[in-house]
């Protein structure tokens, strides 16, 4: 009888999973991706209105600009409203800002005409002199009145002089019979005529009509009317606007970036896949299969929501495929150290015992991941969809998937992969645990690391992005040298430009907030320099801006640590989630020590590694206290430094498994990447190796003398748990 819930179980696995492919297939065959300007190449201009202007202003004014935007003929922009005063333009294609700041920055003009007739064969309106500006227009509004009919209609309010013009210019038009187009108004905003309503029936001859408050009636429907009321208030209440950050990305520069990011993914997946199979053999197989189809659900998931695919966020992607791998990795350790079962009853153990510590990692992950949604923008707010997306889908392929597969397709002991023990689990059951018996001494040298990062932030003289500073990174192709070019722009009155290497011929120029006619002198001197001055990028983020963006890090760091100190404590124990904290702040001050020392920019991008590090380095910390926490369970007795040295040797094999995967991943796209995309990857190395070491030697050491100051660590929280019927501890 216990076999049928088991089968009808896997029964339902198998549905949901059948259902999620196909439906992920069919966006991929017929879903185009979205891709950022940073892929496409465009400008994009971000707009702040005057502290004073409400949501409704920012409304209008994001509606003219709209209009303005159509002007330039750009395909497919996008124009979104940021926060309460803050607009987002996109323009792909693109590559001329000034143009787009010309036509989008200037004031919106309202206008009331009388109208001379039609003009031509094409139905246009000859417009007579302007009898009334949008200056007198106090209000228009979308009404709709049961008692006259279902029908929608735009009320306007004048003030002051304005209602007196209005009767003038509607007294003129009366003069003209019905159906004359003479009788009609013309109401011209940015010079397109936007309404022409004809003046009714009850104004006379040069009486026209009388009192401050107008109705334009016709066939208008309610989208129709609440669109023609914000152009009038729109041009009526035209809202001042400061451009505070300006992108323009060449084409070339997003095609190499797309095309590094896919053979990175290539490779890594090769790679990783060849790793798997050495290591699991047949369970490996079924491991890359259902690899493959994480990568597809993933994608597919990103092009169900209409996600903007960027450069951190396709990065992002890439790695997540490293991710992936952790918890199948974790999964098969867990059915090795139950070898001695029946193989299906010990993969069954294997999950089951994987599965509080596949969650909780995940969970912080997200944290982090939630964070930069958040707080972040731009770029960056894309890469934490696209790492929660990864996340979300690394949990339903292991959980569901690969469980599935597991139990049709794994079905004989001697080629599975998991019914030996590998080097390291061999290795592993060679060492004691008492290596942490005396955890000053590994206290000691983590704070003498953590010193030396310290003193590259004092004086070292760290350069962060102008993300966080403000001011204009122009980049160009060009043979000629950086000192060349750093010569040539100080000749042309930017002695203070900091000029370096970008890639092969190309150089980076950063200075502070320039306008454009300086932005062409600093073109003309690279060309100068190098024969040719190719735009590949230029980025200017006003300083109130990068103030602000700074601000934001600091409050996504302090958020990130004390969100997840607070589910640690919950979860587990308040030591242990101390313990992982202080661990995690180390390695956030070791990578931006490092990055310091050897003077690489600290941007936008580097920030969303960085929040990625932290949930890498609680990752490491959870899945050890995980196992803390069940060996605790067992022998509570045992002393908390040999528990925590047992916990740390049983979880070094999915360790060193999961660091190899992901290693691949990003060593490719160290090797293959350039510019953001190898800074990138530097610093997700980085912390991958001080995550991993920084459990061993901060978080474990601090556990155990915080245990010996205040007894009881890891075990309020283990009794009576199911997980202790597992057995999935390993014979150390």
């Amino acid at each position: 009888m216990s076999r049928v819930p088991a089968r009808r179980g896997m029964t339902g696995r198998l549905i949901t999973c059948l259902f999620v492919l196909a439906a992920a297939v069919y966006l991929l065959l017929t879903t185009a991706p979205r891709l950022g300007l940073d892929l496409r190449g465009g400008t994009q201009v971000v707009l702040e209105t005057k502290a004073e202007a409400d949501d409704a202003a920012t409304d209008r004014t994001l509606e003219v600009l709209r209009r303005r935007v159509d002007q330039l003929g750009v395909a497919e922009p996008m124009l979104a409203r940021s926060g309460d005063n803050r607009i987002v333009i996109e323009l792909p294609g693109l590559q001329d800002p000034q143009e787009a700041i010309e036509v989008i920055g200037k004031t919106a003009q309202l206008r009331f005409h009388s109208v001379t007739g039609v003009s031509g064969t094409d139905g246009q309106l000859g417009l007579g002199p302007v009898a009334l500006t949008g200056e007198g227009v106090e209000d228009a509004r979308a009404e709709t009145s049961p008692q006259e009919g279902p029908g929608w209609f735009v009320s306007i309010d004048f003030t002051g002089d304005a209602a007196r013009q209005w009767e003038t210019l509607t007294g003129q038009a009366a003069c003209s019979p019905m159906g004359d187009p003479k009788r009609r108004v013309a109401i011209v905003l940015d010079d397109k005529v936007i309404s022409s309503p004809e003046v009714n029936a009850q104004a006379r001859c040069q009486i026209g009509m009388i009192g401050d408050k107008i109705r334009i009636t016709g066939q208008f429907g309610q989208a129709e009317a609440k669109d023609l009321a914000l152009l009038i208030n729109a041009g009526a209440l035209p809202v001042p606007v400061e451009i505070i950050e300006q992108r323009t990305v060449g084409p070339t520069l997003g095609a190499a970036a797309i095309e590094d990011s896919a053979r990175a993914a290539v490779i890594g997946l090769a790679l990783t896949a060849a790793f798997l199979l050495v290591v699991y053999w047949f369970a490996g197989f079924v491991a890359v299969f259902a690899l493959l189809c994480y990568a597809l659900v993933s994608y597919a998931a990103l092009l169900a929501i209409g996600a903007t695919l960027t450069l951190p966020g396709l990065a992002g992607f890439v790695l997540a495929i490293g991710m992936a791998v952790d918890a199948t990795v974790l999964v098969f350790e867990r059915a090795r150290e139950e070898r001695d079962s029946p193989l299906p009853k010990a993969i069954e153990k294997g999950f089951k015992g994987a599965l509080s510590a596949i969650v909780d990692s995940n969970v912080t992950t997200l944290l982090a991941a939630g964070l930069l949604f958040l707080l972040a923008s731009g770029p960056v707010q894309g890469f934490g969809v696209t790492l929660t997306i990864g996340v979300l889908a690394a949990m339903f392929t292991t959980l569901v998937l690969t469980r599935l597969l597991m139990h049709y397709a794994v079905r004989s002991p001697k080629i599975s992969g998991l019914t030996r023990d590998g080097r390291v689990r061999r290795w592993v059951n060679e060492r004691s645990p008492g290596f942490l018996g005396k955890p000053r001494r590994w206290l000691t040298a983590a704070i003498a690391v953590v010193l030396i990062a310290l003193a590259g932030l004092v004086f070292a003289n760290p350069k962060l992005g102008i993300e966080f500073t403000g001011g204009r990174v122009l980049e160009y192709s060009t043979p000629a040298d950086p000192e060349q070019v750093r010569q040539a722009v100080s000749d042309a009155g930017f002695p203070r430009a900091v000029v370096q290497a970008s890639g092969t011929n190309t150089v980076s120029i950063r200075t502070e907030p320039l306008d454009q006619a300086a932005t062409d002198r600093i073109r003309a001197a690279v060309a100068k320099a190098g024969g040719q001055a190719g735009q590949i990028r230029d980025e200017q983020i006003g300083p109130s801006l990068g103030a602000e963006l700074r601000t934001k890090a600091l409050i996504a760091l302090g958020l990130a640590i004390t969100a997840q100190l607070i589910y640690l404590a919950v979860r587990f124990d308040w030591r242990l989630g101390v313990a992982t904290v202080v661990a995690l702040a180390q390695d956030v001050l070791i990578i931006l020590g490092i990055f310091a020392w050897l003077g690489r920019p600290m941007d936008g991008v580097f920030l969303a590694a960085l929040l990625t590090v932290i949930g890498y380095s609680v990752n490491d910390s959870v899945v050890v206290f995980d196992r803390v926490r069940e060996i605790r369970g067992k022998r509570p007795k045992q002393p908390f430094a040999e528990t925590v040295g047992a916990a740390v040797l049983q979880t070094l094999p999915r360790t060193v498994n999961t660091g190899i995967g992901v290693l691949f991943v990003l060593g490719a796209l160290l090797v293959l990447g350039d510019g953001s995309l190898a800074d990138f990857a530097s610093a997700l190395l980085l912390g991958l190796v001080a995550g991993t070491v920084s459990t061993v030697a901060t978080a474990g050491p601090v556990a155990i003398m915080l245990d010996k100051r205040y007894p009881g660590a890891a075990r309020a929280s283990t009794k009576a748990k199911p997980r202790a019927r597992t057995g999935s501890g390993a014979v150390v």
